[in-house]
């Protein structure tokens, strides 16, 4: 049996797989993705992709491509709970994908469905030199002191090959063989629903009453499910629950029953309609987060790591955001830039977030499911601050006062603290406007306040430790104007002060004031300190 040497094997060829492999490449790291199933996805599963995450994919060149395959749906901004379709609603969701975010973000919510974004992604990472293999299973793996083996098997042809890889990321679904693999357990409410989904044709125009509907979550006594439309016209998937302890299951989905269910769900016994298919696997809506997301040589990212309903459109971009808080590490570790332990802050920074996020969308899940709006409305954190307020309580950050930590905080007002998401400021340069947040794709960035100067040392300290360390002033004398005169407001600095972001666009540490000592020798402490190298 051939072997071959990689650096990271990814398992899992979705969209937080797919990401990983692009991300990954952006640090110039080639990695090798597997994926049992033939193809992508041809589902359309989740359905949008929030503004944190298109920064993402801003910052290695994806986003107009992203955005240019979106869906027919983009300009819908209706999220409602029906009894039926043409009935009355029981409540309207509050939809951050309507709302103006340009004070906190150069970017937008993008309604893309998966089994569109999948195809872009795969397609970009075959342009950067990905090894991608489709309908390649993992039999096994073992971890030793200096990497882990994979035995692979392509599932056409039954061959078998091991592959030698310095780290693995577990990509593979909300089933996660790997997983279970390892090990790992989970913790959560578990299956909160089992669900089949079909496409079917019909002029749903009267029902809708001119909303522009992104999705209509249905619950009357004859049916529990989603409406979703496809293309704005005639095409439309419904996600319908069954429930195997009432004795029901996916065999019971007929044609005429889809049919029956439909019309029920509209709302229009008389509906005229063709059903597309019945053949469509059952799935399931769960709650859970894993005990942990490392182990080892493991990293367990996605759905692998937590899933979610998909009240709240959280899931696929917590995933994507998985992979791009886990590629930078990599990248350094491999390089030999930055210490073994630096992959373990992962699990630190990201779990939290995760098991907030599975919380929020619990609560929306619960209206969904006929629970009154204002009896969970106090509990809810709306999507914006979800999107771009969520803080690591610990990692690979200088932290400041504990004490302080909140899981989330208002993106309106930035704290700027080390932990949370480096603010977008609006700001000028010689080739014109453009964000912070264009100024985070690759290594770290010491952003001062003012004249670059008295921090003009630290770029020492970058180079000493074989790193990519930008040094860029905004403000006075600095080497961008703060055209809206928030700079130092929005990032909790004086004149004078500083703010090391890392690769991530997450604020590393910060000096409030001037600088204090030798600043080669302070930064070279706290870069040794956030990459594990003490």
């Amino acid at each position: 049996m051939s072997q071959e040497q990689v650096p990271v094997l990814i398992v899992g060829g979705g969209l937080t797989g797919l990401s990983a492999a692009l991300f990954l490449a952006h640090h110039g790291v080639r990695a090798t993705l597997v994926e049992r199933h033939p193809g992508t996805s041809v589902h359309p599963k989740a359905r949008a992709i929030n503004p944190r995450t298109m920064e993402l994919y801003r910052a290695v060149g994806m986003e107009e491509r992203v955005r240019a395959g979106r869906s027919p749906i983009s300009g819908n901004t209706d999220l409602v709970h029906v009894e039926t379709l043409a009935g009355n609603e029981r409540v309207r969701m509050p939809n951050a994908s309507i709302e103006d975010i340009s004070r906190i973000s150069p970017t937008q919510w993008t309604l893309i469905d998966q089994n569109q974004l999948e195809p872009i992604l795969r397609e970009r990472a075959e342009e950067v030199g990905v090894d991608l293999r489709f309908h390649t299973r993992l039999d096994a793996v073992a971890e030793d002191a200096d990497g882990v083996t994979a035995t692979l098997t392509d599932v056409g042809t039954g061959e078998s090959t091991r592959l030698r890889a310095a780290y693995v990321v577990a990509a593979d679904g909300s089933r996660s063989p790997l997983r279970e693999l390892l090990g790992i357990g989970a913790h959560g409410r578990g299956t909160l629903t089992n669900l089949v989904s079909f496409f079917f044709d019909a002029d749903l125009t009267e029902a809708l009453r001119g909303r522009k509907i992104i999705a209509a979550y249905v619950n009357n006594p004859a049916v529990r499910g989603t409406i979703i439309p496809l293309d704005n016209d005639r095409k439309w998937v419904i996600n319908v629950s069954f429930f195997p302890e009432q004795g029901q299951s996916a065999g019971d989905f007929t044609e005429e029953r889809c049919v029956e269910l439909v019309r029920a769900a509209v709302g229009a016994p008389d509906l005229p309609l063709t059903i597309e298919s019945v053949d469509m696997p059952a799935w399931d809506i769960s709650a859970r987060v894993a005990d942990t997301f490392t182990a080892g040589r493991f990293l367990v990212a996605g759905d692998a790591a937590h899933v979610m309903p998909p009240t709240g459109a959280f899931g696929a971009s917590t995933g994507i955001q998985d992979a791009y808080n886990l590629a930078w590490k990599l990248a350094l570790v491999l390089d030999g830039k930055a210490g073994r332990d630096l992959p373990a802050t992962y699990d630190a920074e990201r779990r939290p977030v995760a098991e907030e996020t599975v919380r929020q969308a619990m609560l929306r899940f619960a209206v969904r499911e006929g629970k009154q709006f204002q009896d969970v409305a106090a509990d809810l954190v709306d999507e914006t601050t979800m999107t771009f307020g969520y803080a690591y309580p610990d990692g690979a950050f200088a932290g400041e006062d504990p004490q302080l930590w909140t899981v989330t905080e208002n993106p309106d007002k930035p704290s700027g603290r080390p932990g949370t998401r480096a603010p977008h400021v609006s700001v000028e340069g010689a080739h014109g406007p453009f964000s912070t947040v264009d100024l985070f794709p690759v290594g770290f960035t010491l952003l001062t306040a003012g004249a670059t100067g008295p921090w003009a040392a630290a770029a020492r300290a970058g180079r000493d430790l074989g790193l990519v360390l930008s040094v860029r002033g905004i403000g006075d004398g600095g080497d961008y104007t703060d055209t809206e005169g928030t700079f130092t407001d929005r990032y909790g600095i004086a004149p004078g002060g500083a703010v090391l972001v890392r690769p991530d666009g997450f604020v590393a540490w910060r000096s409030p004031g001037g600088p204090e000592g030798d600043v080669a020798e302070t930064l070279t402490t706290v870069l040794r300190r956030i990459l594990c190298l003490n």
